[in-house]
Formats: C-alpha cells, structure tokens, sequence
C-alpha cells in the first residue's frame, strides 16, 4: 500500500501525531529517533542505522554518556535559571517542563537513573540547594555570575548607605532638639533686685534735669533756649549713662549666668578635639567578623572568623572559627559581629575609636547599641555607637 497523498486525512493525521510528544520507552536516544508504537521501534532496534550506531557506542560508551549527561545537565540549568531564577521550586514541575521539549536529552540516557538522583547530585556538586519535604523534593538555583554577586553587593551598599544617611540626619534631628531645649533652659529671664547702697552717708539720686528744666522759670527767650539747649544735653548725656549703666549691668548679669554655658562650650570643644576624622578603614586585629562574600562558597558564607593581621588598612588576614583555615579577604567582604549584651567589643570608628567597652543593650529602631567604655581616659562612660562601628573582640 502506497505511502498516504499530502493533503489526506491519514497524512494530515500523521503530521499531527509526529508533532506532539511521543512514549518515553519508544525512543532512541543515540539516533534521536520516536517511534510511535512498540512495532515501530521494533523495526528502527533492527535497523541497519542503528546497528551503526550501536557499535559506535560501544567502542566508547561513557564518551555518549558524559556526553548526554552534560547536555541534560546545561539544558536543565539553563531552564531553572531562566524561568524560575533563585526561586525555591519543586523539581518535579522544572522537569515537566523541560521534557515538554520535544527534542530534551531523555534522562535514560544520562547516568542518574531517576529524578532524585539527579536533584542530589545538584546539591552535593553546589549547583542549587536542595531539601526534602513531605511534598518531594525542592530545588533553588545558586547564581554565581560575577556581575550578579557585583549587582548585588551594589544593592547591600546602597541600601546600609541609605541607612547610615537615615541615621545620620535622624541624630542631627535629635541633636538640633536637644540644643534647642537647652537654650530654652538658659533663656535670659528678667530678674528684678533691690536697690542697695553701698554705704549708708550715700544718696540714691535721681536725674530729672530734662524735667526740671520744662517745669523751671519763665525767663527770655535766649534764656529759655540755652537752658532748653542744655537740659536736652543733660538728658541725653543721663540717658546715654542710664543706658551704658544698664548694658554694664546685664552684661554683669550675663557674665554671672554664663558659667553654664561656658561649661557647654568647653565641653563641645573637648569634643571636638576628640573627634577624629571619620576613616573609610575600620579593620583591627583580634576583633571577630563576619564573612558576607557568596564568591567563596557556602562553606565561608555567613560564618565567622577573626582578624589576625591587617594589611593595607583595607586587606585582613583572617582565620575561619570552624574550619580553622585562613583567608585573605577585602574589607567589603567582611561585616562587625555585634554579641550579646555583657560581652567586650572594641570600637572601630568615630571618636572613641581603638577603645575597649561593654556592650550594655541593643537598640534596634535607630540601629545602635549602648556600650559602657572599659579603657581610656573617659572609662565608665555610657555612650550610643552604630552597629557598624564596633565589633566582638576574639
């Protein structure tokens, strides 16, 4: 019987059929070819061609299997990473979805037998993460692109940048606040005395000159004005004494109520003379960190260790608390450790910096704690440092 005309029912069909997705077990892999029935791949397993190809094969069979492992492999990832990204997925649906390709890598011929295997295998190799659940197993994809893991320490940067800014203009705020309340508490207030004499012979006099002369005798007219002339003189020569007496004695007033505000003054200048420039560098010795690098592997990612020598202000040279290994990493890499209240820290910056404390509480809405400092010339003072500026001393 002669092979069905183009545009026939039975061809037409036929095209339909070859176009979807065929049975697993009817499919070979070394010739990429799908039968459609148990009879069809009967016949293609007889084949010369597939004679060809299995001798082939068997000259050197793990060079197809690494072969067509790798391609499921890159293909599976691929799938993962474009669809899903670092999202936590079942395997399963990852799956369903790769073979809906109609020209997948079939997994019978790659070296994991199963689903399973191959989701621990991904996990033991460090491509996802992977773990158990009652559902089945779940899988998220590892992106270890150089400019991802540089996109993202971007984002960190930027977003503690933010933070440090936030607080920065809320501790002005509340320093603005705190200098406004104090100046209300030394506003000048008027505060009235008695009038005392010196000695008891002394008159208190008072200066009516400008009355005394608009109340005097009517005299001429040249009488009056020179008189007139000098009670103007007499009065503003009183007013001006009245108002230096005054200034004098407020500034004497001033100068009594001042001790306050000189005592403020030389305490702001102490502070600033104590305040160093704020330094990009915070590294020290003997201070435990944290590493925050993902470059390293998840066997150095989120664990601690301590600095053990600084180079170059900005490079440490640390040990790892687990492992013991030691690394050489950059100060971006690292971030402070900030331990529970009663612990030692050592201060990194700002103007108690290289100074021992104890951390007393942490306070997490302005991202700072409390610390007691433990050495130092100001030892037992209770001052309030960021979170960044201080660390667990080793």
């Amino acid at each position: 019987m002669g092979k069905a005309d183009f545009l026939s029912p039975k061809a037409i069909s036929n095209r339909i059929k070859a176009k979807g997705l065929q049975k697993l077990r009817w499919y070979c892999q070394m010739c990429q070819k799908q039968c459609r029935d148990e009879n069809g791949f009967k016949c293609h397993c007889m084949s010369e061609s597939h004679q060809r190809q299995l001798l082939l094969a068997s000259e050197n069979p793990t060079k197809f299997m690494d072969y067509f492992s790798d391609e499921f492999k890159s293909d599976f990832l691929e799938l993962l990473r474009r669809r899903f990204g670092t999202k936590r997925v079942h395997n399963n649906i990852v799956y369903n979805e790769y073979i809906s390709h109609r020209e997948h890598i079939h997994m019978n011929s790659t070296q994991w037998e199963t689903l399973t295997d191959f989701t621990k295998w991904l996990g033991r190799e460090g491509f996802c993460k992977v773990d158990e659940t009652p559902k089945g197993w779940y899988i998220q994809y590892i992106d270890r692109d150089p400019e991802t893991i540089r996109r993202q320490e971007e984002q960190a940067r930027k977003k503690k940048q933010e933070l440090d800014d936030e607080e920065r203009s809320a501790r002005m705020i509340e320093e603005q606040v705190r200098k406004g309340r104090e100046g209300k508490g030394t506003d000048e207030t008027p505060v009235y005395t008695e009038l005392k004499r010196e000695s008891e012979e002394e008159k208190v006099a008072f200066n009516l000159g400008a009355c005394s002369s608009v109340a005097g005798p009517s005299k001429s007219s040249s009488v009056l004005g020179a008189s007139a002339l000098k009670a103007a003189s007499s009065s503003s020569s009183t007013s001006v004494k009245r108002k230096d007496s005054s200034s004098d004695f407020r500034g004497g007033e001033k100068k009594k109520k001042s001790a306050l505000e000189e005592i403020i003054e030389m305490e702001k200048k102490k502070q600033q003379q104590q305040q160093p420039v704020r330094t990009d560098d915070w590294l020290q010795p003997n201070i435990i960190v944290k590493v925050i690098t993902k470059r390293l592997g998840e066997k150095y990612h989120k664990k601690k260790a301590v600095i053990m020598e600084v180079r170059d202000k900005y490079t440490a040279v640390v040990k790892m608390i687990d492992s013991g290994d030691k690394l050489k990493l950059d100060q971006n890499h690292l971030e402070t450790v900030i331990p529970a209240p009663g612990k030692r820290v050592l201060i990194l910056n700002g103007p108690y910096r290289d100074m021992e404390a104890l951390l007393e509480g942490i306070d997490e809405k302005h991202f700072s704690a409390a610390l007691t400092l433990d050495s130092g010339p100001q030892k037992g003072k209770r001052v309030d440092i960021a979170y960044e500026d201080f660390s667990k001393l080793a």
